[in-house]
């Protein structure tokens, strides 16, 4: 996940390869209370990992559901032992974010279980959460004879729900909800109302046209598969028959999220041209998520689909796209995506049936229509509409994301602006402002992004500089800045160094250090890994850093053949977003076309003094004086190498950090940076 202010896009130009969905959002946290309600334990397989699935996990933890998970990566499976309908917890203050599945599901379930049983929750979120209105499913809740009150604004969070023991529900009557402002207020009465439905049945009846049908089916399936039979009559009237109660189904396998297949079938329709398609895992053709329904959206506009069980391979067809005008009450959340595939077609899109857009994450509307705006497109919105027309003429944009994750994934499509058939066809930046609020659904979207897209001009900054300058240390700080990949060509050349002693090769072997240089199993670990590195299986982070590997590393680096056969290794690690490269010759040989170069340099005083207090703190013995004619010797032999002398490039910025602190030069290359760099002068991180 990308925890920094802003996120900079290269112009993206085409997509193919295979993207693994998380699991369904909708799904997940459905499951989550539905097997904490349940009786038994239930095996919950591909759960979503994140933001809105923490905080009902934290909940369900708190109110006394044993959670245990087993296994680990795409593997990792959570067991949860559910309450049985009873409560163990009679008391508890729930922080349950700015997720709506978790906070309206939750406060009628505790509302019901709080009059049968005593009890005082509250139920509190971000401030966004208390701007959402849930006024209607409290009005639904009090004829029942629960006790629920505001704790601030009437209609909206924070909430406080209570109870005694021994408490009565009048359920023998219908209970009444509103249909048309979020289906996410009959979810939650049809979640919590099967622990009421004791001595009779419970009805449900729906005021008003019932918005986002799909999501309630979703409800109803997931309901059956914990054993309660809704029967329903049409979409006006809910029976949950008497004596129902949660059963653990044992297992159960949460699907690909489809709202997030949408971003991916959209770049299939507009980028996977001229080869392979866009192939999208973890969900397709028997999926029971109503967005599935955004392939018929795509297909309209052009896109060619094909589907299976559980995947969908996407190329694009028609270009440009063709307008739509389609009523979206059914497939809400994915209708963004549609608004922004509105930029690459012809003619006017015009998405009707979206009024629910205003009460998410963000007003929707209003924040879709000002952040296409930016970009050049002619804009029409109104309370439950949105027209989009394809610009004229791109401009360059700061997206404004809201907090809110589908503006972030929606709005990052617009990088594709290069195949736009419209204006002078020139590639203009995009900036996607607090990239990590995906994280509410799809930590991973951007990675996922970028491993996919193909990009034109990935930015480089090219770090280099002798032994012990600081340059590991100041590219890993620019690159986690940026939100960029990096590289840290020391380590491949460590590696080989250590790859050719546990071979028993002589590291002055040219022939022979290159073959294992050409396929080396180097992995550098990603997100909690990072910082790690692995050869062969084997972690090797502590011995790249040993003073005597640096020296194998030194040997290593002057045979051509070796320099080759990394060549192409490195040039590889250019990937989107852009990429911080550091090393010797990363701004004269590897990358010198890179946007910025920086020669990184102290005095050999100062670096031995860096290296003695780093090995000491290790526990391993030093000499700085050792240090320092060892550090002299190895830039003399740097600097005098037939191949790839370490010397700056001709246009590279040099900083001498001897008296600097690595914040200061952090600072330093950020401000070169935003001078030279792609979007120099173009953008700024309040536009």
């Amino acid at each position: 996940m990308y925890d920094i202010p802003q996120l900079d896009l290269p112009p993206l130009h085409g997509a193919s390869g295979t993207v693994r969905l998380p699991g369904s959002k909708s799904i997940s946290n459905r499951v989550l209370l539905l097997a904490g309600l349940a009786t038994g334990t239930t095996a919950v397989h591909a759960l979503l990992d994140s933001d809105d699935t923490q905080v009902m996990l934290a909940a369900l933890q708190t109110l006394g559901c044993r959670l245990h998970w087993q296994g680990g990566g795409d593997a990792r499976v959570l067991h949860i032992t559910g309450l049985g309908g009873r409560l163990l917890v009679h008391e508890a203050d729930l922080f349950l974010g700015n997720a709506g599945t978790a906070m309206r599901p939750l406060a009628a379930t505790l509302a019901v279980l709080a009059t049968l049983q005593g009890g005082h929750f509250t139920l509190r979120g971000v401030p966004r959460m208390h701007e959402r209105p849930i006024g209607d499913l409290v009005d639904a809740l009090l004829p029942l004879g629960c006790d629920v009150q505001p704790l601030g604004r009437p209609g909206y969070p924070p909430l406080v729900v209570r109870g005694q023991p021994g408490g009565v529900l009048q359920a023998r009557t219908p209970i009444r909800v509103r249909g048309d402002v979020s289906s996410q207020f009959l979810t939650a009465l049809l979640m919590a109302l099967p622990l009421a439905a004791v001595d009779s049945d419970v009805v449900i009846e729906v005021e008003g046209a019932l918005i986002s049908k799909p999501y309630i089916e979703i409800t109803l399936n997931l309901l059956a598969r914990f054993g309660i039979v809704v029967q329903r009559a049409g979409w006006q009237r809910f029976t949950i028959p008497q004596g129902s109660a949660y059963r653990s189904p044992g297992v159960l396998h949460v699907e690909g999220d489809a709202s997030s297949a949408s971003y991916f079938i959209a770049v299939g329709a507009i980028a996977a041209h001229g080869g392979a398609p866009l192939r999208i895992v973890g969900v397709g053709s028997d999926s029971i998520q109503g967005d599935i329904r955004f392939v018929d959206a795509a297909q309209a506009m052009g896109a060619l689909v094909k589907s299976g069980p559980g995947w969908l391979e996407v190329h694009r067809g028609r270009w440009p796209l063709s307008a739509l005008s389609m009523d979206c009450n059914a497939i809400p959340d994915a209708a963004m995506t549609l608004a922004v595939m509105a930029l690459y077609a012809e003619g006017t899109t015009r998405l009707t049936g979206i009024a629910s857009w205003r009460v998410k994450e963000t007003d929707r509307i209003a924040a879709m229509a000002a952040e296409l705006r930016k970009l050049g497109a002619h804009v029409v919105d109104g309370p439950d509409l949105i027209e989009v027309t394809p610009p004229e003429h791109w401009q360059a944009a700061a997206i404004r994301t809201y907090d809110d994750h589908r503006m972030a994934m929606c709005l990052s499509l617009a990088a594709f602006n290069p195949l736009a058939a419209s204006g002078s066809g020139r590639p203009v930046p995009v900036r996607i402002l607090d990239p990590g609020c995906v994280a509410k659904t799809f930590p991973d979207y951007f990675e996922a992004l970028f491993g996919v897209a193909a990009a034109e001009h990935v930015p480089v900054i090219a770090i280099d500089g002798p032994t012990a300058s600081g340059k590991g240390t100041l590219a890993a700080a620019v690159a986690q800045r940026l939100g960029y990949g990096l590289l840290d060509s020391g380590a491949l050349y460590r590696a080989a160094g250590l790859a050719a002693v546990a071979a028993g090769i002589s590291p002055d072997d040219e022939a022979g250090v290159a073959a294992l240089a050409r396929a080396l199993p180097l992995r550098f670990g990603q997100g909690p890994e990072a910082g790690r590195t692995w050869l062969d299986g084997r972690e090797v982070t502590e011995a790249l850093r040993l003073e005597s590997t640096g020296v194998l590393a030194s040997r290593v680096s002057e045979l051509p053949a070796v320099r080759l056969a990394l060549h192409g290794l490195q040039l590889a690690f250019r990937r989107a977003p852009g990429l911080v490269a550091d090393g010797r010759d990363m701004g004269t040989v590897v990358f010198a076309d890179a946007a910025l170069k920086v020669f990184l340099t102290a005095s050999a005083e100062h670096r031995a003094e860096r290296r003695h207090k780093q090995l000491i703190s290790k526990g391993f013995p030093s000499n700085i004086a050792d240090l320092r004619s060892d550090l002299e010797a190895r830039d003399q032999r740097d600097m005098q190498r037939s191949v790839s002398p370490l010397k700056p490039a001709e246009d590279a910025q040099l900083l001498d950090n001897s008296d600097l602190s690595i914040e200061a030069s952090v600072q330093q290359v950020l401000s070169w940076w935003r001078a030279s760099g792609p979007l120099a002068g173009v953008l700024s991180s309040a536009s």
